[in-house]
């Protein structure tokens, strides 16, 4: 969004962005741009909307610290939402669970810290970015009970001031079990170092080199390395994480599929805006992302034990919430009656 907004008006006055401007940037979103690297699909009505409402945003705050006239936000309001029915945009598909085979696949080729989010994922339906900050000193066990409650200290709702309790019965637990080990109670529970460590060690058990030739472990290293691995992980690499094991799974065509020994800038050089657009499909129907797994724990309470019980795993204020938007309704019990009576 920022990138188009800077693209067509980054060296135009801040004051002097008005309705025009935006409805201009707004079509640009809806038009796409096949000649650009990737190829910029046609925004969806919903993706327009929230990024014309972002832009105003960014106005209302320059207001607010008096570095641009009230009235340029004021005429930015004026600009109607798109609505449904009523424009070209395309509409985005409403976010379904996984498929479950492609999540079993794809479970297979990650790290072990990866895996285990995507375990409790399924079985607490809880947001990543809530598990991905979870430590030992957070967990609280109650004996009496036998289950583990978790209270994150930030999470979506937290500015409405909401509770957010998630709990671990014994499957989860057994999950959880393996990194509550000789971790301090501070530490992260998911690391990335954790899991860049045994990638190392797992290269290092099966190399083919003698230990006399060759780098040992250890000793080809950088003093100051550009990159290292965080402490935890953010909702943005364990997406990438769950992206890169969907490819592993799922290798695309032999044609659109990166060659041994070619780097990755190469491999994109290489690809014909055909063959670009076919490896995107191709990766669509193959990938899940986060969000769906929440989706599949929402569906399977819904559909073993009810609306309210998935209302309370999940968190919602609302039963409505989690009827309207999470838990998908069960239409085989739709299908069989009408099979009776239709």
């Amino acid at each position: 969004m920022l990138r188009l907004l800077r693209k067509f008006y980054g060296m135009s006055p801040a004051a002097d962005f008005g309705p025009n401007k935006l409805r201009a940037l707004r079509d640009e979103m809806l038009r796409g741009d096949e000649a650009s690297d990737p190829p910029r699909e046609p925004w969806s009505r919903n993706g327009i909307n929230k990024a014309t409402l972002r832009i105003r945003h960014v106005f209302k705050w320059a207001v607010a610290r008096e570095l641009v006239p009230a009235g340029v936000h004021q005429a930015l309001c004026t600009l109607d939402p798109l609505k449904r029915g009523r424009t070209s945009a395309r509409e985005n598909p409403k976010v379904a669970p996984a498929p479950l085979h492609l999540v079993e696949r794809a479970m297979e080729q990650m790290s072990k810290p990866i895996r285990a989010l995507v375990e409790l994922q399924l079985l607490t339906g809880a947001r990543p970015g809530e598990l991905l900050q979870l430590r030992p000193a957070d967990l609280e066990m109650d004996r009496r009970t036998g289950i583990w409650t978790y209270r994150p200290e930030a999470h979506k709702n937290a500015y409405r001031e909401h509770e957010r309790v998630i709990y671990f019965g014994p499957r989860a637990q057994e999950v959880l079990q393996p990194f509550l080990s000789d971790r301090s109670t501070a530490a992260y529970l998911f690391s990335p170092r954790d899991a860049e460590a045994a990638r190392r060690e797992a290269l290092s058990e099966n190399r083919t080199t003698p230990l006399s030739c060759g780098n040992r472990p250890g000793t080809n290293r950088r003093l100051e390395p550009r990159r290292q691995s965080g402490e935890c992980y953010t909702t943005a690499s364990y997406r990438r994480a769950i992206a890169r094991a969907c490819d592993a799974a799922f290798p695309p065509p032999v044609p659109l599929r990166q060659r041994q020994n070619e780097t990755k800038k190469e491999w994109r050089q290489r690809l014909t805006t055909q063959q670009k657009a076919e490896l995107c499909d191709w990766q669509r129907e193959h990938r899940w992302h986060p969000h769906q797994v929440r989706h599949n724990a929402a569906t399977h309470l819904r559909r073993e034990f009810g609306l309210e019980a998935a209302q309370l795993a999940l968190g919602h204020a609302s039963a409505a919430i989690t009827d309207a938007v999470y838990a998908e309704r069960d239409q085989a019990r739709v299908i069989d009656i009408m099979r009776r009576i239709g």
